[in-house]
C-alpha cells in the first residue's frame, strides 16, 4: 500500500522494508503476488526503477515462491525495465535480466538436485511435438522451460508464450541471453529432453536463420546483380552468433551431430577470402576456440570425417585454416579489387586465382625488427594474439561495438598461426597420452594373459579383447584425425616456415612439424609421416637444393600439386628462393658434379638441430623416415664441411678440393655442437628398439649405397658419413651386435669392394674396427661360451677374401696378424674363418698381400697349433699347401714346402692326443649327421680321422709334386715321400688303400698327364743369369725329372711296404696300376723318363716269394727275399694297431729264425701278379720297339741303354712265369726281341755303343737277347716234357738273328747308314743326328755259335725233328753260302760253312732214320740248292785275294764235297731220286765247268779248282760204277752220273771245234782252251774208270755213248794249241780198246 501511494519517499521506504521482509523469507506465495503486482504498476508509472529492480531481484533470489504467472511478470518487468530511455536504468535492468534469467535456471538445477535420489522418473513423453505440453515437468523447470521457449520466439523476432507483456526486444541481447543459459546450464539441456527439444527445434534453426546474410554475401560484388537486395552482415549479430555456435558446439555436440555438422561447415566458409575482414577474423577466432579443445576435435572426427556419407568436417577445418593463411599471402589485405594484378605463381603449376598486390608493404632488403611472416613480398607481422593454448578473443568480445572494427594488419595471420600451433598441440598431446595410457594397459594385460588361468574358459578372456576392441576403436580414430589433417597442416605450416623471419616463430612451426612427423611415426602412418619429415628436411637445405631422396619419396607426391580435399583446393607452395635470412655458412653441394657453392642461412640451421632433435628424441618411430633425416644430414654435413675421424665421429675438417667452405664465426661455434649431437644422436641408438635400429642401420646403408654411386668413376674426396656413422652405430650398439650385424658388415663389405680408394679405406676401417672392437667387448655370455656370435664376428673378416683390392686385403691381412697376436689363444671355434683368410689369398694378387698372408700363417704354424682345435689342423695343412702353389716368390713356395714338414712332425710327436681328440669329434658329428638323417661328408670318408689328416697332407704335397715350377716340384716330392715313409706305419691298415689310389696313383696320373703335355721349347735361362744345364733346358727334361723322382718314389714304396700292401683287397689293380703307370712311363719320349721307369720296374720285380723246395737250385731267383706278414688279426679294435716300425728288410729277416719258416703270400695271387708284370713288359715291348709308320727329323727310336735295359728284365721276370710260360708267350717275346735288336741308333750316340767295326765284339743290348734266350733254353732243358715243343721256336728266333749277318734288319722305313759310313760323321759334331744301323755280324755269328751248340743238344727230340728245324738251318745258312765273298764279313760264310758241316753230322744220320716218315723231305732239294750255292757261287771273289787265301777257300769246298761223299750218297738208298740225281749233277758241274771265269791268264794255273774238280770227278766215278748195287736206284744215280758227263763233253768239244775253226789264226781265248784240255782229261780219266769197272755193271748205252765222242776227238786234232794237242792225246790213247773186228751176225743174240 505504500507502493501505491506512488510517493518517491514513501516508495522507497516501503520497498526496502518489503526487500527486508523477503531477505527473511517471511513472504508467502500470495503475498510475493501481490508484490509483483504492485511493482508492476511502479514501473508502469517509471517510478523508482533501479529499486525495482533491486527489489525483484531480492525477491527472486531470496526464496522460490514466485512461480509461473508471476515469476513471467516479474521477468517482463525487467524487460521493459531495459528499455528505457535511461542509460543507467537500461544497464541495470539489462544485468538484472541477466541474474533473474540465471536464478531461474539455478533454481530448476536445485530442484534437480533435490529429485535425484527419488526413483519414479516421470515418463518421457515420447514424440512430443506441442510446445506448451511440459506437464511432466516440475515447477521451476517448468519456468525455465517457457522462459528459454520465450527468448528463442523473442529472438526470432515471434510473440513470447509466457512472458506476456513484452514490449520491445533486441536480437543482441536476446543473443546474449541464450548464450549466457546454453554455456552456464549445459546440463539442464543435456538431462531434460523436453529442453534438448527446444535446443534442436527453436535454437538450432534459428541461428541457422540469422547466420543467412553472412553466408550469402559476397565482398565486392556488386548488389544490382542480385534479383534481391542482399542484406549486409551485420557485426554485432554475427559475432554473437559465432559465440552461440561455439557454446553449442562446445557443450551440445552430442546432442547436436548433425546442427553442428552445418555450423561448422559454416565456420569454414567463412574464411573464404571474399568474406569481410572482420568477418574472417571473428571466424578464425571461433575456429582458434574449437582448436584448443582436442577431445572436441576428436568427437568431429568420429561423427563427420569416419562415416561414410557425411562432410570431411575436421579435415575441412584444417584445410580452410590452410587456405586462409594462403589467401592472406596471395590477397592484398585491402580487399581493393581494382589492383588485380595476377601475380604468376612459378613454383607451383597452379595459376593464382586470388588479386595479388605487388606493391604490398614490402620493406625493401628486408632484415626486419618485427617478427613477421614474409612471402613473395607480402609481409605480415606476428602479433602476440594469446597465451599458447587458450584462444583468448579479441573481436569475439567486443559485445558493445555496433560497427565492425578495423582489423590490424597480421591480426587475421597471427590467430591463424596459433590454431594450427594450437590444434597441433592439443591432437599431439592428447593422442600421445591416450597412446602412454595404451601401452601402459597392454602391459598389465600382457602379464595376465601370460598367466596360465588365461585360457580356462572364454568368460576369462573377455576383458582383454574388449580392451583390444577398443584400443582398436580409439587408433581408428587417431589415425582418422592425423590422416585429416596432416595435409592441410604440412601445407599451411610449409608455407609458414618458408615465410618466417623470426626465429621463435620458426622454432614454433619446426616444433609443429616435429611433433607432427613424431605422432605419425607412432601412429605408423608413414606416408604422412615422411612428408613432415620431408618438409623439415627441405628447410634445413638451401632452396632448390638437388636432393633425390626428397624428391622420390612419397612425400613428393604432395609437393608442387594442387589437390583438392572434398573440393577445397589446397595448394602446396614451394619454398620461395628470396629468402630475407641472414646467410651464415657457404659450401660445396654433395653432388657428383659440384656447381658452384650454396649457401646455409641460420634458419637452414635451426631446422638441421630440428631434425636432429627428431632423430634424436623419435628415432625409434622414423623407421625408413631414417633415410631422408641422414640424407639430409650427410649434405648438410658435407656443405659444413665435417669430416670423418678415428671411430667414426665427425670433426670440423677442411674440404681437400674445390672452393673451400667459409663458415660466419656465428656457425663456427655452432659446429662443435652440431657434430656433438650427431654424435649423441648415434650413441642414443642404443636405446632403440631392434626393428629402429634395423631402420636406421637400412638408411645408413642406403645413404652409403648413394654415396659410392656417386663417387664411381671419379676419385674425388667421397662423401664419408653414412659409413662413419655405420662404425659409430656399431661401436655403441655392441651389447646387441648380432641383431645388426650382418646388414652393417654386409653394407661394409660393398663398401670395401668400391673402385674409390678413400671410400673404400674408410669402408676396411670400418669393418676391421667393428671386427676388432667385437672381438674384445665383453659379451654376455662371453665369446669363448658363444660360439656362434665368435663365428658371427669373423665371419666378415672371411668375406673380405672375395675383394679384389690389394690394398683391402692387406687391412684384411694386418686384421688377422692384430687378432692372432691379441686373442691367438682364444680364437677358438674362430679358427677356419681367420685360417680361411690366409688361404684365400690369390696368385695375382701382388707380392706384399702374399708376403703378409704367408707371415699370418708362419705365426700360426710356429705358435698356435697346440692351442688350436684339432679338426682346425686340416685347413691349416689346405692353406700351407696353397702358399706351396703361390708363384709370386718361390722361397714363400719352398719355405711353404718346409712348413708342411713341420706340420707333419708335429702330428707325429702329438700323434696320440691329435687322434683323440678328433675321434671324440668324429663321433659327434657322426651322431648329428644320423639325426639330421644325412651321411657325414668329409674327403678320404671311411678312413679314420687321424688318417684323414695324414691324407689331406698328403694329398696336399701331391698337389705341390705337379706345380709348374721345377724347384718347388722337386722339393714336394722328397717331402712326400720322406713323410711317407717316415711317418707312413702311423697309419691304419686300410688307410694304405687311399694313400696308394687317392694319393700316389692320383699323382703319377697328374704328372704323366703334365709330362707328356709339356712344352719343348727351349728355355733360354732360369731366370736372373741361371744358366741352366743342357739336360733340364724344356719344360718337358724338367718334367721328366719330375716323372722320374715320381715313379722311383712309388715303386720304392711299392717295394718297402709290400708287406702291408699285400694285404689290402685290391692289390693286384694296384699292381696293374702300377705297371700301367710303369709301362706309360717307360714308353715316354723322354730317354730319362723310360730308363728310369724300367728302373722301378726292376725294383718292383725284386721281391720275388721265398724259393719252395720245389723250385730247383740251379735258377736262382734274382733276390731271394722272404716277404713277411703281419701275424695276427690285422682288423684290431680302433687304436691297437700293430705299429711296424722295422723297415730294413734285413731286421725283418731277423724276426723270422731258420725255425719258423715265414708266412708266404698266396701263390696264386702272386702269379698273377707276375703275370701281369709279364703282360706289362710285353706291351712296354712291342710299343717301343715298333717301328713309327713315318719318319722324319723328330721321330723317336728309343735309345740302346733303354732296350738293354728292357731285355734285361725278361730274365728276372722270367723266373716268376715260368711255370706257365707257353708258345704263345714265347713268341711274344720272339717278337719283342726280334725289333729291339733291329733298333738303329743316332750317329752322335754311335762313337758310345758301338765297338769300332774290326772289333768283332757284342753291343750290350745283343748280349742281352742271347741271354734272355739262353735263360729260356736252360729252362726248357731242366724243364718238364711239355716244354721242349718250344725249342723250335728258338731256333726260329736264333736263326732270324744268323740272318743278319747278311741281310741287316729293317726298322720301319728308316734310312740307316751302314756302319762304316757313319765313322766319317763324326767329324761333324753338330750335324743332323743320323741312324745307324749296328754291325750284326757279330751277333749273328753269335747266334749262329748258339744255335749249332743247341742243335747238337736237342737234334733227336722230338719237337726239333718234327718242326723240320734242320731244314730251317739249312735255309738259312743258305743266305750267307750263296752270298760268299758277298758277305758284309768274310768271316761269316766260313762260319757258316763250318756250321753246316756240324749241323748236317748231327742232322743226316737222324734224316736217315726218319727217313719213312718224310719228315724230311722237304729239306733235301733245300740241301742241293744251299750246297749248288755255295759251290757255284755267283759272288766274285776280291781282287786283292792273295793266292793262299785262295786255296785256303778251296779247301773248305773240297770238304763239302766230302761231307758228300761220306754222308750222303754212302745212303743214297735212304735218300730222294731226285735229291740224288741234284748231288750228281752238282759233282759233274763241279768235275768240269768249275773254273772263276775273272782270273787274269798268268794266275790260271792257280785259279783253277782243280783240287776241287778231281774230287768232284772221283767223287762221281766213284759213285757211277760202285761194284755194289745194292739197289735198282743206286744204279740208276750211276747212269744218270756217266749220261750228264758224256754228254758235257760232246758240247764242249763240239764249240770248241766251231770256235777254233771260226777264230783262224788268233789264238782262242785262255779260258776256253782250259776248258777243252779239262775235259779232254776227264775223258780219259772216265774210259780208265770204265774198263776197271766190272762189264756187267755198265750200261751198253753208256758204251754207245763214250764212243761216239771219238770222231768228235778226232776232229780236233786240227787244233793249233800245244796243250790242247798233248791231252789230246791222252785222251785219243785208250780207245784202242775198242778196236775189235767185226763179230759175225750171231743166231738168237747168242755168239
Amino acid at each position: 500500500m505504500g507502493c501505491g501511494t506512488k510517493e518517491p519517499k514513501i516508495t522507497q521506504l516501503c520497498l526496502a522494508a518489503i526487500q527486508r521482509l523477503m531477505s527473511h523469507e517471511v513472504v508467502s506465495e500470495t503475498a510475493a503476488g501481490n508484490i509483483i503486482n504492485m511493482l508492476w504498476q511502479l514501473m508502469e508509472n517509471s517510478l523508482e526503477e533501479l529499486k525495482l529492480l533491486q527489489t525483484v531481484l531480492v525477491l527472486l533470489t531470496t526464496n522460490t515462491v514466485v512461480h509461473d504467472e508471476a515469476l513471467s511478470k516479474a521477468i517482463v518487468l525487467c524487460f521493459r525495465l531495459h528499455f528505457t530511455k535511461d542509460n543507467i536504468t537500461n544497464n541495470t535492468a539489462a544485468a538484472t535480466v541477466r541474474q533473474v534469467v540465471t536464478v531461474v535456471f539455478e533454481r530448476m538445477v536445485a530442484e534437480d538436485e533435490r529429485h535425484k535420489d527419488n526413483p519414479e522418473q516421470p515418463v518421457l513423453a515420447q514424440g512430443n511435438s506441442n510446445r506448451r505440453s511440459v506437464s511432466t515437468l516440475k515447477p521451476c523447470a517448468k519456468d525455465a522451460y517457457m522462459l528459454f521457449q520465450d527468448l528463442c520466439q523473442l529472438v526470432n523476432a515471434d510473440a513470447p508464450y509466457w512472458l506476456v507483456g513484452m514490449t520491445e526486444m533486441t536480437r543482441t541481447f536476446g543473443l546474449e541471453l541464450l548464450e549466457s543459459v546454453l554455456n552456464d546450464f549445459p546440463q539442464v539441456f543435456l538431462h531434460h529432453q523436453e529442453f534438448s527439444f527446444l535446443l534442436k527445434e527453436r535454437v538450432c534453426p534459428l541461428v541457422i536463420k540469422l547466420f543467412s546474410p553472412n553466408i550469402k554475401f559476397r565482398q565486392g560484388s556488386s548488389t544490382s546483380s542480385s534479383p534481391a537486395p542482399v542484406e549486409k552482415p551485420y557485426f554485432p549479430i554475427c559475432m554473437r552468433l559465432l559465440r552461440v555456435v561455439s557454446v553449442l558446439i562446445k557443450q551440445f555436440y552430442s546432442l547436436l551431430v548433425t546442427e553442428c555438422e552445418i555450423f561448422l561447415s559454416l565456420l569454414v566458409k567463412f574464411l573464404d577470402a571474399d568474406k569481410p575482414q572482420w568477418l574472417r577474423a571473428v571466424a578464425v577466432e571461433s575456429i582458434h576456440r574449437l582448436c584448443v579443445q582436442p577431445q572436441l576435435l576428436r568427437s568431429f572426427c568420429q561423427s563427420y570425417d569416419m562415416k561414410q556419407h557425411s562432410t570431411k568436417v575436421f579435415r575441412d577445418i584444417v584445410n580452410a585454416l590452410g587456405s586462409f593463411i594462403q589467401s592472406l599471402f596471395l590477397v592484398p589485405p585491402t580487399g581493393n579489387p581494382a589492383t588485380a594484378n595476377q601475380a604468376g605463381n612459378n613454383n607451383s603449376g597452379v595459376p593464382v586465382s586470388a588479386p595479388a598486390n605487388s606493391g604490398v608493404v614490402g620493406i625493401g632488403g628486408g632484415v626486419t625488427l618485427l617478427p613477421a611472416f614474409e612471402y613473395r613480398g607480402t609481409w605480415i607481422p606476428i602479433l602476440t594474439v594469446t597465451v599458447q593454448g587458450s584462444a583468448k578473443a579479441t573481436y569475439l568480445e567486443m559485445l558493445d561495438k555496433v560497427e565492425p572494427p578495423t582489423i590490424p594488419e597480421g591480426y587475421a595471420m597471427s590467430v591463424a598461426f596459433h590454431c594450427l600451433l594450437d590444434l597441433v598441440r592439443g591432437i599431439t598431446g592428447m593422442i600421445e597420452g591416450e597412446l602412454g595410457e595404451v601401452d601402459a594397459e597392454c602391459h598389465s594385460t600382457a602379464e595376465a594373459a601370460s598367466s596360465p588361468a588365461q585360457s580356462s574358459g572364454p568368460q576369462d578372456s573377455q576383458s582383454p579383447s574388449d580392451e583390444a576392441d577398443q584400443e582398436m576403436v580409439s587408433r581408428a580414430v587417431w589415425e582418422e584425425m592425423v590422416s585429416a589433417c596432416w595435409c592441410g597442416l604440412l601445407a599451411a605450416l610449409s608455407l609458414l616456415l618458408d615465410a618466417s623471419t623470426d626465429e621463435a616463430a620458426t622454432e614454433n612451426i619446426l616444433k609443429a612439424e616435429l611433433t607432427m612427423a613424431a605422432l605419425c611415426g607412432r601412429l605408423g602412418l608413414v606416408t604422412s609421416r615422411d612428408a613432415f619429415i620431408t618438409a623439415i628436411c627441405k628447410g634445413s637445405l638451401p632452396p632448390h637444393y638437388a636432393l633425390t631422396v626428397l624428391n622420390t619419396t612419397a612425400a613428393a607426391s604432395l609437393s608442387n600439386k594442387s589437390y583438392s580435399i572434398q573440393g577445397q583446393s589446397v595448394m602446396m607452395i614451394s619454398p620461395s628462393s628470396e629468402s630475407h635470412q641472414q646467410v651464415v655458412a657457404v659450401g660445396q653441394p654433395l653432388a657428383v658434379q659440384p656447381q658452384g657453392t650454396v649457401m646455409l642461412t641460420s634458419k637452414n640451421i635451426q631446422c638441421m638441430r630440428t631434425l636432429l632433435n627428431l632423430a634424436h628424441c623419435h628415432g625409434a618411430v622414423l623407421g625408413a623416415s631414417w633415410q631422408l633425416v641422414l640424407a639430409t644430414l650427410q649434405h648438410l654435413v658435407w656443405i659444413l664441411g665435417l669430416k670423418p675421424s678415428s671411430g667414426g665421429a665427425l670433426k670440423p675438417g677442411r674440404a681437400v678440393e674445390g672452393p673451400s667452405t667459409v663458415l660466419t664465426t656465428a656457425v663456427m661455434t655452432d659446429l662443435p655442437v652440431i657434430s656433438n649431437i650427431l654424435s649423441r644422436l648415434f650413441e642414443s641408438s642404443q636405446y632403440l628398439d631392434d626393428v629402429s635400429l634395423h631402420h636406421l642401420i637400412n638408411a645408413l646403408c642406403s645413404l652409403s649405397l648413394e654415396a659410392m654411386d656417386m663417387a664411381y668413376g671419379n676419385n674425388k674426396e667421397p662423401s664419408l658419413f653414412a659409413v662413419a656413422k655405420l662404425l659409430e652405430t656399431g661401436l655403441v650398439n655392441m651389447h646387441r651386435i648380432e641383431i645388426l650385424w650382418r646388414p652393417l658388415t654386409g653394407h661394409l663389405l660393398e663398401v670395401c669392394q668400391h673402385p674409390n680408394s678413400r671410400m673404400r679405406e674408410w669402408g676396411a676401417e670400418a669393418l676391421t674396427s667393428l671386427i676388432k672392437a667385437g672381438l674384445t667387448f665383453s659379451h654376455e655370455p662371453p665369446l669363448s661360451q658363444n660360439q656362434r656370435l665368435q663365428l658371427l664376428l669373423l665371419n666378415p673378416l672371411k668375406e673380405m677374401s672375395s675383394v679384389n683390392h690389394p690394398d683391402m686385403r692387406l687391412k684384411q691381412l694386418e686384421c688377422v696378424l692384430q687378432i692372432l697376436q691379441s686373442q691367438g689363444d682364444s680364437l677358438g671355434p674362430g679358427w677356419p674363418l681367420v685360417l680361411g683368410v690366409m688361404g684365400a689369398i690369390r696368385n695375382d694378387q701382388g707380392e706384399p698381400l702374399v708376403r703378409t698372408a704367408f707371415q699370418c700363417l708362419q705365426l700360426v704354424v710356429t705358435d698356435f697349433l697346440p692351442t688350436m682345435p684339432c679338426t682346425c689342423l686340416q685347413i691349416v695343412v689346405d692353406v700351407a699347401g696353397s702358399f706351396g702353389l703361390h708363384n709370386q716368390e718361390l722361397n714363400i713356395s719352398l719355405t711353404s714346402i718346409g712348413l708342411l714338414w713341420n706340420i707333419s712332425d708335429y702330428f707325429f710327436q702329438r700323434g696320440e692326443t691329435i687322434e683323440k681328440e678328433l675321434n671324440k669329434e668324429e663321433a659327434a658329428q657322426q651322431k648329428q649327421a644320423e639325426e639330421k638323417g644325412v651321411a657325414l661328408n668329409r674327403p678320404f670318408h671311411p678312413a679314420p680321422p687321424f688318417d684323414c689328416l695324414w691324407l689331406c697332407l698328403y694329398a696336399k704335397l701331391g698337389e705341390l709334386c705337379v706345380d709348374p715350377r721345377p724347384a718347388v716340384r722337386k722339393s714336394a716330392g722328397q717331402t712326400l715321400f720322406s713323410t711317407i715313409g717316415a711317418h707312413g706305419t702311423l697309419l691304419h691298415h686300410s688307410t694304405w688303400h687311399t694313400v696308394i689310389w687317392k694319393v700316389l696313383f692320383h699323382l703319377l696320373d697328374r704328372v704323366r698327364e703334365s709330362s707328356t703335355t709339356a712344352d719343348k721349347e727351349k728355355i733360354e735361362s732360369g731366370g736372373g743369369n741361371i744358366l741352366i744345364h743342357h739336360s733340364r733346358d724344356t719344360a718337358e727334361k724338367q718334367w721328366a725329372e719330375t716323372w722320374v723322382l715320381t715313379l722311383a718314389g712309388v715303386a720304392r714304396i711299392f717295394n718297402t711296404r709290400r708287406y702291408l700292401l699285400q694285404p689290402l683287397g685290391d692289390f693286384s689293380s694296384a699292381w696293374d696300376v702300377l705297371l700301367d703307370h710303369i709301362q706309360s712311363a717307360a714308353l715316354s719320349r723322354n730317354n730319362e723318363v723310360s730308363l728310369a721307369a724300367l728302373k722301378s720296374f726292376q725294383e718292383i720285380l725284386q721281391i720275388v716269394s721265398p724259393a719252395r723246395d720245389s723250385d730247383k737250385p740251379e735258377t736262382p731267383p734274382v733276390v731271394n727275399v722272404p716277404v713277411p706278414v703281419l701275424i695276427g688279426p690285422m682288423s684290431g679294435p680302433g687304436l691297437s694297431r700293430p705299429f711296424v716300425r722295422t723297415d730294413s728288410i734285413g731286421e725283418r729277416l731277423g724276426r723270422y729264425g731258420s725255425s719258423e719258416p715265414p708266412v708266404v703270400t698266396d701263390e696264386l695271387e702272386d702269379l698273377n701278379l707276375w703275370w701281369a708284370a709279364w703282360n706289362t713288359w710285353y706291351r712296354i715291348g712291342s710299343e717301343s720297339t715298333k717301328p713309327p709308320a713315318t719318319f722324319d727329323k723328330l721321330t723317336f727310336i728309343p735309345s740302346q741303354p733303354f732296350l738293354t735295359a728292357l731285355i734285361q728284365i725278361f730274365p728276372a721276370l722270367y723266373q716268376h712265369i715260368k711255370a706257365g710260360f707257353s708258345m704263345d708267350d714265347l713268341q711274344k717275346l720272339g717278337v719283342i726281341l726280334h725289333s729291339a735288336v733291329s733298333v738303329p741308333i743316332s750317329s752322335d750316340a754311335s762313337p758310345f755303343i758301338l765297338p769300332s767295326y774290326t772289333e768283332a765284339v757284342l753291343t750290350s743290348l745283343q748280349e742281352a737277347v742271347l741271354t734272355a734266350l739262353d735263360v729260356l733254353q736252360k729252362a726248357i732243358c731242366v724243364g718238364p716234357e711239355n716244354m721242349q715243343i718250344m725249342y723250335p721256336a728258338i731256333f726260329d728266333q736264333l736263326l732270324a738273328f744268323v740272318e743278319f749277318s747278311c741281310k741287316p734288319p729293317q726298322y720301319g722305313q728308316l734310312e740307316t747308314k751302314h756302319i762304316a759310313n757313319a765313322k766319317y760323321n763324326q767329324i761333324q759334331l753338330f750335324a743332323p743326328a743320323e741312324w745307324v744301323a749296328l754291325n750284326y755280324v757279330p751277333f749273328a755269328e753269335k747266334s749262329l755259335e748258339v744255335v749249332v751248340d743247341l742243335y747238337q743238344k736237342t737234334a733227336c727230340h722230338k719237337a726239333v725233328v718234327n718242326e723240320s728245324v734242320l731244314q730251317n738251318i739249312i735255309k738259312t745258312l743258305r743266305v750267307p753260302l750263296s752270298l760268299k765273298y758277298s758277305c758284309p764279313s768274310e768271316s761269316t760264310w766260313k762260319l757258316a760253312v763250318s756250321s753246316l758241316l756240324k749241323v748236317l753230322s748231327i742232322g743226316l744220320p737222324v734224316a736217315r732214320q726218319h727217313a719213312s716218315s718224310g719228315k724230311f723231305d722237304s729239306m733235301w732239294p733245300e740241301l742241293a740248292s744251299t750246297f749248288e750255292d755255295f759251290l757255284f757261287t755267283k759272288s766274285i771273289p776280291p781282287d786283292n785275294l792273295s793266292i793262299q787265301e785262295f786255296q785256303r777257300n778251296e779247301s773248305i769246298d773240297v770238304e763239302v764235297v766230302q761231307l758228300i761223299s761220306t754222308e750222303i750218297l754212302p745212303y743214297a738208298n735212304f735218300i730222294p731220286k731226285e735229291f740224288v740225281g741234284q748231288i750228281m749233277t752238282m759233282l759233274n758241274k763241279g768235275s768240269i765247268h768249275s773254273q772263276s771265269s775273272s782270273f787274269t791268264e798268268a794266275e790260271i794255273d792257280i785259279r783253277l779248282r782243280e783240287e776241287f774238280s778231281k774230287m768232284c770227278f772221283e767223287t762221281l766215278l766213284q759213285f757211277s760204277f760202285s761194284n755194289k748195287v745194292t739197289t735198282p736206284q743206286e744204279g740208276y744215280i750211276s747212269r744218270m752220273a756217266l749220261s750228264v758227263l758224256l754228254k758235257r763233253s760232246q758240247d764242249v768239244l763240239h764249240r770248241y771245234i766251231e770256235d777254233e775253226r771260226l777264230s783262224g789264226k788268233c789264238p782262242l781265248p785262255r779260258q776256253q782252251v782250259t776248258e777243252i784240255i779239262f775235259v779232254l782229261k776227264a775223258v780219259s780219266t772216265l774210259i780208265d774208270s770204265l774198263k776197271k769197272t766190272q762189264p756187267e755193271n755198265v750200261d751198253g748205252n753208256t758204251w754207245a755213248q763214250v764212243i761216239a765222242l771219238y770222231p768228235t776227238l778226232v776232229e780236233c786234232i786240227s787244233c793249233s794249241s800245244s796243250e790242247v794237242c798233248s791231252a789230246l792225246k791222252e785222251a785219243l790213247v785208250p780207245f784202242k780198246d775198242f778196236m775189235h773186228p767185226p763179230a759175225s751176225k750171231v743166231q738168237n743174240g747168242e755168239s
